[in-house]
C-alpha cells in the first residue's frame, strides 16, 4: 500500500466503536491503513480492536488488535513494548478515547469527575509518557490527541463541566508537549470535533428515547436538533475526524505543531 503514511507505524488507542457503525478511531485507524501505515489497534474492548484490525486486514492493510485500558500504566507499557516488538518503531499516536458525563459543579458526583478525567486526561498523559521516548530515539512522530469544541465553548443549557473542563486540560497538555518536543522532531496537535454522528450519538440518543411514548420519534428528533445545531445542517462524521487526523500524522503536515484544529462545520463561529 501507497499513500501519506506510507512505511509508518501508527497506534491509534480508542481504535474500536461503541457500538455498530464508525466512531472517530474506528475512522482514524482505517484511514492510516488505508495511506499505507501500519496500524496497532488499541481499545478497551478486544473485540471491537479485532473488528478494526479484521475490516484492516480485509482490505489488505496490516494491522493488530490489543486490548489495553489507556488510564492504566501498566497497560500502556504493554502496548508499547507489544508495538516496539513487532514492528520496532512508532511515529504516530493517535489518543482517541473519551467519555462525558452530565451536570454542573453541584450535580456531579466527586468519583464521576474523577473518572472522565482519568479517561480524557491521564490516558493522553500516560500514552504521551511511554510513547516519547521512543519518538526521542527515533527523532521523529507526530502525536494527536482528540479533543473537543466542549474545550473552548458551553452552550447555555448544557451541563458537562467535567467534560469541558478534561478536553480544556487536552489543549492544554497537547501545547505542553509540542513546546517541550519541538527540537526533538515531535509534533503534537489536537482536533476538535464538533458534533459528530457516531455511534456514541447514537446511544445516547437512544438512551434518550427509551422512555418516551414514541421511541422512533423521540429519537429522530434528537438527532434532527443535533443536525440543526451545525451551519452545514448536519451534523460531521468519524471520516472527518479520521482526514483531520491523517493530514497532522503525515509529514504534509511537518510544520504544524502545537495546533488546535476544529472540525465543526463552522458551529464555533456561529454568533
Amino acid at each position: 500500500m501507497a499513500g501519506r503514511l506510507k512505511d509508518k507505524v501508527a497506534i491509534v488507542v480508542g481504535a474500536g466503536s461503541s457500538g455498530p457503525g464508525w466512531g472517530n478511531g474506528k475512522c482514524t485507524a482505517v484511514t492510516f491503513a488505508r495511506e499505507g501505515a501500519k496500524v496497532m489497534c488499541v481499545d478497551l474492548k478486544r473485540a471491537a480492536a479485532e473488528e478494526t484490525a479484521g475490516l484492516i486486514a480485509k482490505e489488505g492493510g496490516e494491522a493488530f488488535a490489543f486490548e489495553a485500558n489507556s488510564a492504566n500504566n501498566a497497560d500502556v507499557k504493554a502496548m508499547v513494548d507489544a508495538c516496539m516488538m513487532k514492528w520496532g518503531r512508532i511515529d504516530v499516536l493517535d489518543n482517541n478515547v473519551g467519555i462525558g458525563s452530565t451536570g454542573g459543579p453541584v450535580e456531579l458526583s466527586e468519583d464521576e469527575w474523577h473518572l472522565v478525567f482519568d479517561v480524557n486526561v491521564k490516558s493522553f498523559f500516560l500514552t504521551a509518557k511511554h510513547v516519547i521516548p521512543v519518538m526521542e530515539k527515533q527523532g521523529k512522530g507526530a502525536i494527536v490527541n482528540v479533543s473537543s469544541i466542549a474545550s473552548i465553548r458551553s452552550p447555555k443549557g448544557v451541563s458537562y463541566i467535567a467534560y469541558n473542563a478534561s478536553k480544556g486540560a487536552v489543549n492544554s497538555l497537547t501545547l505542553a508537549i509540542a513546546s517541550q518536543y519541538a527540537e526533538k522532531g515531535i509534533r503534537c496537535n489536537a482536533i476538535l470535533p464538533g458534533l459528530m454522528h457516531t455511534p456514541m450519538i447514537d446511544f445516547l440518543a437512544e438512551q434518550y428515547a427509551k422512555n418516551e411514548k414514541d421511541h422512533n420519534q423521540a429519537y429522530d428528533k434528537m438527532i434532527a436538533i443535533r443536525n440543526r445545531a451545525s451551519p452545514t445542517g448536519k451534523m460531521g462524521t468519524g471520516w472527518d475526524t479520521a482526514n483531520a487526523a491523517l493530514f497532522l500524522a503525515s509529514d504534509e503536515a511537518a510544520y504544524v505543531n502545537g495546533h488546535l484544529l476544529v472540525v465543526d462545520g463552522g458551529i464555533t463561529v456561529r454568533a
